[in-house]
C-alpha cells in the first residue's frame, strides 16, 4: 500500500514557476514508477510526466516538454514537478500517481493540488 500526498500548488501569473512535491509513504517507494497527471475543469484527467524507479527514464506530454521537469529522491520518498513558463492552460488539479508497471495505469493516486495560472 502506498499513500501519496501532494503539495506546492497555488496561484501564479503566466510565465511564472511552481514546484510540486509528492510525498509517499511505504518502504517500497523506489520500486514504483511515478508520475503526474492533471485535470482541468470540464476535461478528462491527462498524463503530464512520468519517471522510472531509477530516475533514468523520464517521459513528458508534448504540451509540457521543455517547460516541466520531473524528478524523484528515493531516499526521501518524494517526487517533484518543477513547472516553468507556466501558461493559463496549465491551470488544473495536479495529481501524483504511482504504478507497479506502466504509469499510464496507476495503482495509487494522491488527493490532488490546485494550480491556477492567471493571464
Amino acid at each position: 500500500q502506498v499513500q501519496l500526498v501532494e503539495s506546492g500548488g497555488g496561484l501564479v501569473q503566466a510565465g511564472g514557476s511552481l514546484k510540486l512535491s509528492c510525498a509517499a509513504s511505504g518502504r517500497t517507494f523506489s520500486s514504483y514508477t511515478m508520475g503526474w497527471f492533471r485535470q482541468a475543469p470540464g476535461k478528462e484527467r491527462e498524463f503530464v510526466a512520468g519517471i522510472g524507479w531509477s530516475s533514468g527514464i523520464t517521459r513528458y506530454a508534448d504540451s509540457v516538454k521543455g517547460r516541466f521537469t520531473i524528478s524523484r529522491d528515493n531516499a526521501k520518498n518524494t517526487m517533484y514537478l518543477q513547472m516553468n513558463s507556466l501558461k493559463p492552460e496549465d491551470t488544473a488539479v495536479y495529481y501524483c500517481a504511482a504504478a507497479r508497471a506502466l504509469i499510464t495505469s496507476p495503482d495509487y493516486w494522491g488527493q490532488g493540488t490546485q494550480v491556477t495560472v492567471s493571464s
